[in-house]
């Protein structure tokens, strides 16, 4: 059984939302991550990867994004506890709102990074590295 997560690469002006996890948070405390969280069991349901991927949005950091999300690849890993994970990332374009750790005991911080800043920041773990490599190749070939 999986844990499925998904995570938004949100883009604004040339530039990436990022978060600075809670230390308080069991997996990745303190590094940085892409806006998003676990999808909840729902019976029988539609776009539950959307729905859900902007409901963490707004939950974690206030904003909103356009509803034309665009598929940027899927991982799989294993978090300390052993369970195992599925994360799926999408492309966002923001809406509305300006971003703040709405939610502290996830979002220790808020940041706008370009794709520079992101892969030479020290607390950019490989996988969000990854993750803003596929999105900014999806942006090349279908701009936002």
């Amino acid at each position: 059984m999986f844990i499925v997560n998904v995570e938004g690469a949100i883009w604004k002006n040339d530039k990436w939302l990022i978060i600075e996890r809670s230390k308080k948070e069991e997996h990745a405390g303190g590094l940085l991550s892409l806006v998003g969280g676990k999808v909840d069991m729902e019976g029988h349901s539609s776009d539950i990867l959307e729905r859900t991927l902007k409901r963490e949005i707004l939950e974690e950091v206030g904003i909103t994004v356009k509803d034309k999300l665009k598929y940027v690849h899927s991982t799989s890993f294993v978090i300390d506890t052993g369970e195992n994970v599925v994360d799926i990332v999408f492309l966002c374009e923001h809406d509305s709102g300006e971003a703040f750790p709405k939610s502290p005991d996830e979002v220790e911080r808020v940041l706008w990074l370009t794709t520079d800043e992101i892969l030479s920041h020290s607390n950019s773990p490989i996988y969000l590295k990854k993750s803003i490599k596929h999105a900014e190749a999806l942006l090349q070939v279908h701009p936002i």
